[in-house]
């Protein structure tokens, strides 16, 4: 997790969104439609209308049996503890 200070207040990077998917031949076109399911919903709406900058995906892992990506983003001051309290509840 990146914790650091930008514009004079505190930035954290968080996992926003975690997905696997099965072994396929091109991961990253099939990655496609569950990044645009999670980015439509409510959470996903709120995190990048929220966001300190453009949250981005990355594959974390490959498995015997598939994929591993994540959705990760950096929010600052109060949006942390917001984050934190959303994703509790969500």
């Amino acid at each position: 997790m990146y914790t650091g200070f930008g514009d004079g207040g505190m930035i954290k990077e968080f996992t926003v969104h975690e997905f696997t998917m099965g072994d396929v031949e091109d991961p990253e076109v099939y990655a496609a439609e569950p990044l645009y399911a999670w980015q439509i919903s409510e959470q996903g709406k709120w995190v990048m209308e929220n966001a300190a900058e453009q949250p981005y995906w990355t594959q974390v892992d490959f498995g015997y049996n598939g994929y591993r990506f994540q959705v990760r983003a950096k929010f600052k001051d109060k949006k942390i503890t917001e984050w934190l309290l959303r994703s509790k509840t969500l």
